[in-house]
This record gives structure tokens, C-alpha cells and sequence, in this order.
């Protein structure tokens, strides 16, 4: 039996690469615009950590981790999602104790057993920030604006960006008991999994795509109507940071995001043209999460974006626009004597930069040459028995065709006058 891949995994080759190099190289130009750093954490961490800090009763960790025991018996997780593991090394690192406001940005791999489809998978990328630290508005709307530069950059300009604010400790018990009372003579409308989060968390109900929930939800109390003083002043100067900026923005009251831990401003940004699932950015401010993991009380806010939905999505819109690829240097060798000396050259000429091959086949000189049009080398340099015995080479412009022979350790110093000229 063939062995391969894992269902909801994928392998990159090279070619595919191009396109994940191009889109990282974006996004750290836009993540050094708003000084934020790179950070890296494991991919697996103790379970406890994901059940503390993503909720109990949320999908990701009910259904969808993937949790094993190590040989010393300890429950590991290969992380689901990556803001719990920022918080968890901010505290271990102390990093709080530097009394200022913490940039992250992070690219890497993020495991959930969900049922594959169209750019998403089992094993799949996220990239994300995260800025801890402060609980201004202007945080709030500094990210949402990161993400919109990004992908505007990027040449995704029919965005829209969906707002809401989910409350704080403050006011959201009380809107909870508005959503208990709401559903108590309608929960035979709703789906199993609605029922158990009606009791832990009734905001998850809001969430929820099945047609019973959204028809219970009709004429569900909002909660932008039952914010408190500080999350409603927090909230409207979120929208007049957006406004000034010319973000175009929708209130979304129904938006409340799949993991427990945020508070306060919750968003997604949208992509029109790709219909239904139209997501390609979802992110909140997490003011309680810091707390929660044992750290000093410290507000924070983040999103993220998938990144295999995100570069089919940039496929499909023809916006990749890979570079010329760097034509190489193609060294022919005639004889074991050439071969050494090509293999020497090709050493040199690369120690300077220049993309350089040899033959590795065992090619006739017809062969080589043939090769060497394939790969579209820019010069062939022709060693044979006769060019060592005369200390040269023979280097030919595979453009004009023009030939010369060049003294055989002045080959490196002739390529690099062609460079500059």
C-alpha cells in the first residue's frame, strides 16, 4: 500500500513555495510598518494551558484538538490556535514586568480535527498578532488598520470589516441572564451542542450557522444595547478611530467569535468576491485572558488569518506576482579533470553569489548544452582537457551567443564585470 499524507495535510513543493515566500515577505514588511516582532512558540504545549485559556466549551476544544499523553503520562496538545501560547510565554518570560505595550507577530502551523475543505485543513497556517499591554481604543483600531494595509497591499480592496463589542465582566452577566431568559421557552429549537452552551456560555448560541438556532435567535436581545458606560465609550471611539482612517466598517451584532476569551471589540474582515465563506480575518481584544493564565490583570487584542484560504484566495484573483526567477550560471565539464576544476568554480562563483551548477548526470557535452537551455542559464562556462591544459575557459553568453575564453581563475572576476555592467 502507497503511503501518503495525512487527510487534511498537504505537502509544499518548491514551485508552491514561491508563493508562501512572497506572501511572508509581505507580511513582515507591513508587521515592521507597526513595529511589532516575531515570536515562536511550540507546537504542542500542555493541554491544560489550551482549556484555561480557549474555553472548555468551545468547538475547538471539545471536537476539534488533538491531544495524546507523552511518555511520562502528561496530556499534550499540538496547538489549535496560537494566542494562548503567546500569553503563556509573555508570562513565563516576564515580559510583562517591562510596564509597556508588546508587539507579536507570528507565521506557523496550527493543528484542529476538522472536516477538510476548500483551503482549510487539518494541519493549517495562521499568521497573527498580538498587543498586550493596553487597553486604548487606538490599539484596537491600529490592528484592524494592519490587517486592512495588508491585504490592500496584497490588491484585496473589496473588504469589509464587521464590528461588535461582546462586553466585559461588567455588563455581560447581565446580558446573559437577558439570553437565558430569551431562550428558556425555545430551547426545543435549538441544537445539542446550543443546549449544553446555553448554561456555559449563551453568547455561542448567537454563533451558531444551524437553521433551529438562527431561527430561535430572532429578536434576540443586542448586546450593543446593554453595554456598559466603559464598554460603550470604548466602543463608539473604536468606530471614530475607523472612520477617520476611511475603514469601511458594518455593526454585527451577532458576531461573537468562537473562543471564550474575548472581550470588548470583536471583528472579521470580509472578502466579497468569495461568496459564503467570505472570512479571511477574525480577531478581539482578550482583556481577562493575561488574568486567567495566572499573570497580572493586562488587557490585550489580536487576530489572525488563515494562511492557505488566504493564498488561494490571492490565486484565484491572479495577485501573486512571482519575480523573474535569477538565471543560473551552468558550468559544462568535459572529463574527471574538468569535473573537479567545474566543481571548484562553481564553489567560488557561488561563494560570490551567483547562482551555479554543474552537471550531476553524467551528461555528453550535447547533453550538458541542451540542459543548459532547459534551465534557461544565462552563461555556460565550457571546461575540457584543452582548457586546462591552456588554463581557461570557454564562456558563452547564451543570449548573443557570444563565446570568449577567459583565464580559468579570472571566471569569477569576468562574472561579476558582467553583473555590473
Amino acid at each position: 500500500m502507497a503511503i501518503t499524507a495525512p487527510r487534511g495535510t498537504q505537502d509544499f513543493l518548491p514551485e508552491q513555495m514561491e508563493d508562501w515566500q512572497l506572501l511572508e515577505q509581505k507580511i513582515r514588511q507591513i508587521c515592521s510598518y507597526y513595529g511589532f516582532g516575531e515570536i515562536r512558540t511550540p507546537i504542542f504545549e500542555n493541554t491544560e494551558l489550551f482549556l484555561r485559556g480557549i474555553g472548555e466549551t468551545t468547538d475547538v476544544v471539545t471536537k476539534e484538538m488533538y491531544t495524546f499523553d507523552d511518555r511520562g503520562g502528561r496530556s499534550m496538545t499540538l496547538r489549535p490556535e496560537n494566542t494562548a501560547s503567546v500569553v503563556r510565554a509573555y508570562l513565563e518570560h516576564k515580559i510583562y514586568a517591562e510596564q509597556q505595550v508588546q508587539k507579536f507577530f507570528y507565521i506557523g502551523p496550527m493543528f484542529r480535527h476538522d472536516r477538510p475543505q476548500a483551503g482549510r485543513y487539518r494541519q493549517f497556517h495562521q499568521f497573527g498578532v498580538e498587543e498586550i499591554g493596553s487597553q486604548d481604543p487606538a490599539v484596537d483600531a491600529e490592528i484592524i488598520a494592519m490587517a486592512f494595509q495588508l491585504f490592500r497591499e496584497l490588491g484585496l480592496n473589496d473588504l469589509v470589516l464587521h464590528l461588535n463589542s461582546v462586553g466585559c465582566p461588567t455588563c455581560r452577566p447581565i446580558y446573559r441572564q437577558k439570553l437565558l431568559d430569551f431562550f428558556s421557552d425555545k430551547k426545543d429549537m435549538l441544537c445539542e451542542d446550543c443546549l449544553a452552551r446555553l448554561d456555559k456560555n449563551p453568547l455561542r448560541v448567537l454563533d451558531c450557522k444551524e437553521e433551529g438556532c438562527k431561527k430561535a435567535a430572532v429578536g434576540v436581545p443586542e448586546i450593543t444595547d446593554n453595554l456598559c458606560d466603559e464598554c460603550k465609550a470604548h466602543f463608539d471611539t473604536v468606530q471614530n478611530y475607523l472612520t477617520k482612517i476611511g475603514i469601511p466598517f458594518e455593526l454585527d451584532t451577532r458576531l461573537v467569535r468562537g473562543l471564550d476569551y474575548y472581550t470588548k471589540t470583536a471583528f472579521e474582515i470580509m472578502y466579497a468576491p468569495l461568496g459564503a465563506q467570505s472570512t479571511v480575518c477574525g480577531g478581539g481584544r482578550y482583556d481577562g485572558l493575561v488574568e486567567e493564565m495566572g499573570g497580572p490583570s493586562t488587557p490585550g487584542i489580536g487576530f489572525a488569518v488563515g494562511m492557505e484560504r488566504l493564498l488561494l484566495t490571492l490565486q484565484q484573483q491572479h495577485l501573486l506576482q512571482r519575480p523573474e526567477r535569477k538565471r543560473p550560471i551552468y558550468i559544462v565539464a568535459l572529463g574527471e579533470a574538468a569535473r573537479i576544476a567545474a566543481f571548484d568554480l562553481q564553489q567560488q562563483l557561488r561563494g560570490r553569489h551567483f547562482y551555479t551548477e554543474i552537471d550531476l548526470m553524467g551528461r555528453s557535452m550535447k547533453g550538458q548544452m541542451k540542459y543548459a537551455n532547459k534551465i534557461s542559464a544565462a552563461y555556460t562556462v565550457i571546461i575540457g582537457d584543452n582548457e586546462l591544459l591552456q588554463g581557461e575557459a570557454q564562456v558563452r553568453n547564451m543570449e548573443t551567443k557570444e563565446q570568449i575564453a577567459v583565464p580559468l581563475d579570472g571566471v569569477a572576476a569576468y562574472m561579476e564585470a558582467q553583473k555590473k555592467g
